[in-house]
């Protein structure tokens, strides 16, 4: 806003208002003071402090101060410089308005005097208010019939200033048909009007844009503008207009309801009521109206139904288009219908069966149907098709109808049942189709057997079992339904041990499972074959069978059983003979002991549970070896007795034990002092058999010393080997006299190795052979053994009538076992625990045995103490020749501790084939008896 005053200085501002306060307080005491308005707070108006006759330091010391009622206190006291000045900006149109002057009046007070001193100032205007109108736009009306000179009121403007600066004038924009008048009243303000100066015409100008602007009289010169629009009001002067005077258009059949087809255009260039249009069919028919709607507002034609290409192709019509003045135009308007592929087609089922055997034939028919489309043309052609990968196929009939026919063979266990979708399909563009589902039944025949999931079933029952057990169960499937698959099971006609099979298992028809009616024996049968057969309940019934094994389990049932030494018939004692120059580890005999049962059950140990004197001998855990733990003593007594526990190794353990007799002494005539010194039997035979066998064991000894001379004396004659004959004569000169000696009636045996002895009573010579030992499965130098010339004995011993023939090859120093060969049981093993047989202990052996023959000879030429000639006594208790042959093979059953390997049986080896020693022998012995 322009200030009129901003020329002047302070200087001179100040002696203006000095002079017009002097020239106003003169006569009234009122202190007059005048100042522009919009000044900055605190811009001098006055020197209050010399108007009140004081210097300017003492308005603060005498207390002045502005005192007004309730108004904003627009002045202040500078007490330094003792003038009056503004507290704010000043605005003159907010204090007065648009009064001529405006006057603000308050008091000073000075308390040291206690007086008041009116101050009244005044606010000059400045132009700093734009004239403004109320609204930025105005809207003015006038009809386009109106005449020239027609005047319209304008909206007028207001000034916030006065006198000069407040409005002056208007003045409006050039143009053609208005002009501007001003129209003053009483109390100044001036009002402009607008006046027509040309005719109007609403179709060409509807509306005149003008600018209106007031200006005021201020320096410089401040304005304010408005936008009066003209809006020339229409006449109905104008008729409805159609764009065309014609419209056609294509449709498809299946439009949708409601679709809009068209919307026909009329224009009148009028306005309001007077160019508002309204559009009508004109003289339609019901056909018309019930199929088509035309919006009266918007002229749009739209569907109230469907069409139908078939029943109308052509729709004619007129529609009418009026304003609000009665004028009116008319078009007219063509619809066509096009034809379209909406209809779908249909498929209709004339027959159908619901289920067909699965063994009925090629070409069996299924279905008879028909199809239809409501479509013509292309749209009406159908095509009827099935899936490929089914047993069926289409075949056209008459007109419209096909048949559903099977193809191949039908397999219910394949496939049970069939959803077959027939699919129809027209020739439209695009083509429509429609699907039909036709669900048929596989019905079962009896073509599939019951089918067990394994060829081959075994199973386990540990023997003893108790009867009605559950052993197994079999589970046949039949892939057939109903009866069809109902499956029941039985077992196969069979014997086993002579009686029925039923006798011993038994299965139940429904659910397969097997039971057991007896208590299975392992010693006796190991292992049951039988066949299980699954039936169907089809007519014919189909069935197939299984094989199943059922093995048995060994349990720990069997004691060990002792086999050596054997417990006598006849109530005497067997005695084991031990020199007294035995060393420690000699062995004295051997308990030998089987257990019928398998695997770990079958393993033994031995034990010596109790003695005479415990640490006199021991035995071999595992060979059952009775070894001497120390040497012999002179003040060992005579007769040992030893029990020997044989346990196995199942659970819980079984055992047995044996007594055994030990003889102690050092050479045979030391036995027979001995012997006399033992308990007689209260029984008298008894005592004369004792005395028969010490007559007899003195003849044994005496031929034995014989037969050792005439050994030496042969060997020095026909072996020029000085060592070896060293070495055979040492060994014999340090044997023990027997190794097993009979007492009170006890025969004797040898059971370290079998000898086979042949004394014939009845003939001029005997036999003594000594083959290779024939336990199984211990490996012996086969030239260690053999001999190549039999031992010739006479019936009346005489070294110088009778020739002796001995020939023998020198033995193998080693007579290991290889890891396979060494057996685990302790019926099978020979020697000490590293498996080396003692070369001195096996020539002794040799000797003893034909000490044992002649002693029996001596006692009995007949040998009344054996079971038959020839057989040295041993046939009654052992047989005719013992080298464990008769004994029950259980090696088969015996696993040995720490290896893999199972003893198997040699007695092919052992009773098969003769010693080639033997055989030789006696063919020679034969001419040596002829010589």
């Amino acid at each position: 806003m322009a200030d009129p005053l901003r020329g002047w200085g302070c200087r001179e501002l100040f002696l203006l208002s000095m002079l017009l306060g002097t020239l106003w307080g003169a006569g009234a005491r009122q202190i007059r003071y005048s100042v522009l308005e919009e000044l900055d707070k605190g811009s001098f108006v006055g020197n209050i402090a010399k108007e009140l006759g004081l210097d300017s330091w003492e308005l603060a010391e005498r207390g002045a101060r502005i005192v007004s009622r309730g108004r904003t206190q627009l002045f202040a006291l500078n007490p330094r410089s003792g003038s009056l000045v503004t507290a704010g900006r000043i605005d003159r149109e907010e204090l007065c308005a648009q009064s001529t002057r405006c006057l603000v009046s308050f008091n000073i007070l000075v308390e040291s005097k206690m007086k008041m001193y009116g101050v009244e100032v005044e606010i000059i205007d400045i132009n700093d208010n734009f004239p403004r109108f109320r609204d930025e736009e105005v809207k003015v009306k006038v009809n386009e019939n109106a005449a020239v000179g027609t005047r319209l009121v304008l909206p007028f403007a207001r000034d916030a200033d006065v006198g000069v600066n407040s409005l002056q004038s208007y003045q409006l924009s050039s143009n053609m048909h208005f002009s501007l008048a001003e129209k003053s009243d009483t109390d100044g303000q001036k009002y402009p009007e607008l006046v027509l100066e040309q005719p109007l015409d609403r179709e060409k100008v509807a509306v005149h844009d003008l600018l209106l602007t007031a200006l005021d009289g201020g320096d410089p010169v401040l304005s304010g503008t408005t936008h009066i629009h003209v809006m020339v009001l229409d006449a109905n002067d104008n008729a409805p207009l159609f764009t065309q005077s014609e419209y056609r258009v294509s449709v498809p059949e299946n439009i949708a309801l409601g679709t809009r087809l068209l919307t026909l255009t009329a224009t009148d260039p009028d306005e309001g009521i007077n160019g508002k249009l309204t559009y009508s069919f004109r003289n339609e028919e019901d056909k018309i109206s019930e199929t088509f709607q035309l919006d009266s507002n918007l002229g749009e034609i739209s569907t109230l139904q469907s069409l139908d290409y078939e029943e109308s192709r052509f729709y004619h019509m007129e529609v009418v288009a009026q304003d609000g003045g009665a004028l009116l135009a008319s078009a007219k308007v063509l619809i066509t219908v096009q034809d379209v592929n909406d209809n779908v087609p249909e498929v209709i089922l004339t027959s159908l069966a619901s289920s067909v055997s699965e063994d009925c034939l090629p070409g069996t028919i299924i279905a008879l149907f028909s199809v239809h489309d409501g479509d013509s043309g292309e749209n009406g052609e159908i095509t009827c098709s099935i899936p490929r990968n089914l047993p069926f196929k289409l075949e056209k009939s008459v007109d419209n109808y096909y048949h559903l026919l099977t193809t191949r063979a039908l397999d219910r266990e394949e496939i049970s049942d069939y959803n077959i979708t027939v699919t129809v399909t027209d020739c439209g563009n695009p083509p429509l189709s429609t699907e039909n589902h036709i669900f048929l039944k596989v019905t079962d025949i009896n073509d599939n057997p019951p089918v067990f999931p394994h060829t081959l079933y075994y199973t386990y029952i540990p023997e003893n079992n108790p009867r009605g057990i559950s052993i197994f169960s079999v589970n046949a499937h039949d892939l057939d339904s109903g009866n069809n698959a109902q499956v029941t099971y039985s077992l196969a006609e069979n014997k086993f041990q002579g009686t029925p099979l039923s006798s011993c298992v038994s299965i139940n028809s429904d659910t397969g499972v097997l039971y057991a009616l007896c208590s299975f024996d392992y010693e006796k049968v190991r292992e049951l074959q039988m066949w299980v057969m699954a039936s169907d309940s089809g007519d014919p019934p189909l069935s197939s069978n299984v094989s199943l094994s059922l093995f048995i389990l060994d349990q720990n049932d069997n004691a060990p059983e002792i086999l050596y030494p054997a417990m006598p018939t006849d109530g005497s004692t067997g005695v084991e003979l031990a020199p007294r120059s035995a060393e420690p580890g000699y062995l004295v005999t051997k308990v030998v002991a089987v257990d019928r049962d398998s695997g770990q059950n079958a393993w033994l140990s031995y034990r010596l549970r109790k003695a005479s004197d415990p640490g006199l001998f021991t035995v071999g855990l595992h060979t059952g070896e009775v070894r001497t733990a120390r040497a012999l003593l002179d003040r060992d007594a005579l007769k040992q007795s030893l029990v020997v526990a044989v346990q196995d190794h199942g659970q819980p353990p079984l055992s047995a034990t044996v007594t055994l007799t030990v003889a102690v002494a050092d050479s045979i005539p030391d036995v027979l002092a001995d012997l006399g010194s033992l308990k007689p039997s209260a029984d008298p035979e008894d005592s004369s058999l004792t005395l028969y066998l010490v007559v007899a064991v003195a003849a044994v000894s005496c031929v034995f010393l014989a037969f050792v001379i005439a050994l030496l004396a042969l060997r020095l004659r026909r072996w020029h080997r000085s060592r070896v004959l060293q070495a055979s004569g040492g060994g014999l000169a340090g044997a023990p006299a027997s190794h097993f000696v009979g007492v009170d009636g006890v025969r004797a045996f040898l059971q370290t190795y079998s000898h086979e002895v042949s004394l014939t009573a009845d003939s001029r010579g005997s036999h003594v052979i000594f083959p290779q030992p024939n336990y199984a499965d211990t490996l012996v130098s086969r030239e260690s053994c053999e001999k190549s010339e039999p031992l010739l004995i006479s019936e009346k011993i005489n070294a110088k009538e009778t020739e002796l023939v001995l020939q023998q090859a020198p033995p193998n120093t080693d007579w290991r076992f290889s890891q396979a060969q060494r057996p685990g049981t302790s019926g099978s093993q020979n020697g000490d625990e590293t498996g080396t047989w003692p070369n001195n202990q096996f020539d002794t052996e040799m000797l003893q045995a034909m000490i044992l023959a002649s002693a029996s000879e001596a006692a009995d030429g007949s040998s009344t103490l054996g079971g038959g000639a020839g057989t040295m006594g041993l046939s009654a208790r052992y047989g005719p020749q013992f080298t464990l042959q008769h004994v029950p093979d259980y090696r088969q059953n015996v696993y040995i501790p720490g290896s893999n390997a199972t003893l198997t049986n040699a007695a092919g080896k052992r009773d098969g084939k003769a010693p080639a020693g033997g055989n030789g022998s006696k063919k020679k012995s034969g001419k040596k008896e002829k010589k």
